[in-house]
């Protein structure tokens, strides 16, 4: 049977097919589908891990056990987990380990746009890069089977358009798997990495590399496709699919497993083109494999090493090279058109970070942040978050301000579920290091940036099971933080109150800003009215930020300036604004007799 499925849905039915009976990771765009997908399929365990290094290290012990296993990770979460994939490369396994990096060229969700190609150089394990949702489903089969016979983690790298678009699927059966599994291996000189037995796992990796490097060869999916010798590309992932429609008549080396390379069939390709290109999105990680190989090849010296390769870079750069002729006109790509209104991403209607924001900006603090939708504080109106580097940074980040001498107090903003993946470790550090800063735990009660995934402080996880919540007042507390707020985030008075007490307290300090994502309470309260006889247009309202509120056509009188109204399909009847309103001019509607 074919089906339509995005490379995520597909990653999910190659687990199925391939036998995958466990499988972890954090949620991050463009992966997080590939876990929520795979409920759907109840032969497998599926959860969302605290972090990514927690789902390697617990897919790494159910491969010790004989369980096929997976991890997926958004791109920066290989930051998080390389620790353990490197020591699990030397252990080996017992049964078959795929680790899925979905990598984001283009930087549509993610705050780098590191390469993970060369994580496989560094960690010398195998890497498969699917084209196409058909090759998702088969690679990760294919990357069982390479991870049983050479005994290691594979590694399958997408991008977020192999991710996120959509193709036909031939789906299979899923092969046979141990129902149940005998005691766990003691091994210890093979799966023990203390120092002495770790060095005699060593050469086992380099000729493990060796064995790979071999079968790399006749590897199906590394495939020589002859056209014209004059021009001959080397390509992998969806970049090869943009290579084909643009070079229609071009020679192509289509590689599927891009670590260890096929040098063999590199140089028979390379022997039967006039010119070689390596078409590659971001790093010139094959070119300077080729290049090392003596082989003359173009490739960054014309193609950018930043964002997407897409169809109308390849034809104009195409092009301008001489590998295709000008099309009439001259133009030779679409551009998009100009002067186009700009429009910043804005926090829902209703969100609970809003009223923190807005105070922030108000007390003109300098703010550490972290990642999430929380982000979003840094743009206009509030321009109220001053750094974001990666998960968990911010409490590093404000303990360092801390410890400089700082003129004034300085705050983290952190949400729940990233407090959960990296936000423990850097509390305890600041705690224990005496540090003066305050941290704002902004728990909406999910992970919502993401997709609203569970996490340690819900009561459900992936697989719909009900467990005991973790109470982030309870775990602060036990981590020695002497002044603990914990505030309904919607109450702007409060919240002011309590920011003003723990900015002033000469220690670390955490304020837990309460409030459900909107998205998650489903219990929006009629919208809010503008009275505009008592509106003075004085904007404050509108440095909330909310999508609600909007200029309507009545001016004031002597201003000049326009008067706030409420956008009726927008408003969730959160009350913030009408807080922070002066005048009282925004109230609740009032209740209709009947």
């Amino acid at each position: 049977m074919r089906v339509l499925l995005s490379g995520n849905e597909a990653i999910a039915r190659g687990a199925y097919e391939a036998g995958i009976q466990i499988a972890a990771g954090y949620p991050g765009t463009p992966s997080s589908e590939i876990l929520e997908t795979m409920t759907q399929y109840r032969e497998i365990y599926s959860e969302w891990s605290v972090n990514e290094k927690v789902a390697m290290d617990m897919a790494a012990g159910a491969a010790y056990s004989g369980r096929r296993s997976m991890v997926t990770t958004k791109q920066v979460g290989m930051n998080v987990l390389s620790d353990s994939l490197f020591y699990a490369v030397y252990t080996g396994l017992e049964a078959g380990l795929v680790v899925v990096t979905a990598d984001d060229p283009g930087l549509f969700s993610t705050q780098n746009e590191q390469d993970n190609r060369h994580y496989a150089k560094l960690g010398k394990f195998p890497l498969l890069e699917p084209a196409d949702s058909q090759e998702c489903k088969d690679f990760v089969i294919a990357g069982i089977e390479l991870s049983e016979r050479f005994d290691t983690p594979v590694v399958l790298r997408t991008t977020m358009r192999t991710s996120h678009s959509k193709s036909m699927v031939t789906l299979g059966e899923r092969l046979p798997t141990k129902q149940e599994v005998g005691p766990f291996p003691r091994n210890p000189e093979k799966y023990n990495c203390m120092c002495l037995w770790a060095k005699k796992r060593h050469p086992v990796v380099e000729q493990r590399l060796l064995d790979l490097a071999a079968y790399a060869e006749t590897f199906p999916w590394n495939r020589i496709e002859w056209g014209e010798r004059k021009l001959g590309i080397i390509a992998s992932g969806v970049v090869y699919e943009y290579a084909r429609e643009v070079f229609k008549n071009a020679s192509f080396l289509k590689l599927g497993m891009t670590y260890p390379l096929p040098k063999n069939l590199i140089r028979e390709f390379a022997k039967g083109v006039r010119k070689l290109v390596v078409i590659e999105e971001l790093d010139p990680f094959i070119e300077e494999q080729v290049k090392a190989m003596g082989i003359k090849v173009i490739g960054k010296e014309i193609f950018p090493a930043c964002d997407e390769l897409l169809p109308q870079t390849l034809r104009r750069i195409g092009v301008e090279a001489g590998f295709l002729p000008k099309r009439e006109g001259g133009k030779v790509h679409a551009s998009p058109p100009e002067n186009l209104p700009g429009r910043s991403p804005v926090l829902c209607p209703g969100c609970p970070h809003r009223t923190s924001f807005f105070l922030l900006n108000k007390m003109k603090l300098p703010v550490a942040g972290d990642i999430g939708c929380y982000n979003l504080g840094a743009l206009p109106p509030f321009s109220a978050q001053h750094t974001m580097g990666a998960m968990g940074a911010s409490i590093g980040v404000l303990h360092g301000m801390g410890k400089s001498g700082l003129p004034e107090p300085a705050v983290a903003t952190i949400g729940d579920s990233t407090f959960f993946h990296a936000g423990i470790p850097p509390l305890l550090n600041m705690v224990h290091n005496k540090g003066v800063g305050t941290v704002i735990i902004m728990d909406n009660s999910t992970t919502a940036m993401t997709g609203h995934q569970d996490h340690p402080g819900i009561e459900t996880t992936l697989m719909g099971e009900k467990v005991k919540k973790v109470d982030i007042y309870e775990l602060v507390k036990a981590m020695g933080v002497e002044k603990i707020l914990k505030v309904n985030a919607f109450d702007v008075k409060a919240m002011e109150m309590a920011l003003k007490d723990c900015t002033s307290f000469k220690g670390t300090a955490v304020l837990i800003a309460q409030g459900e994502c909107v998205f998650i309470s489903r219990n929006p309260q009629p919208a809010y009215e503008v009275d505009l006889d008592l509106c003075t247009a004085c904007g404050i309202c509108s440095r909330m930020g909310c999508p609600a509120i909007v200029k309507v056509n009545v001016v004031h009188e002597r201003t000049g300036k326009r008067k706030t109204g409420i956008d009726p399909v927008l408003c969730t009847g959160c009350d913030v604004c009408r807080q922070v309103c002066p005048t009282g001019a925004i109230r609740k509607p009032e209740k209709k007799v009947a």
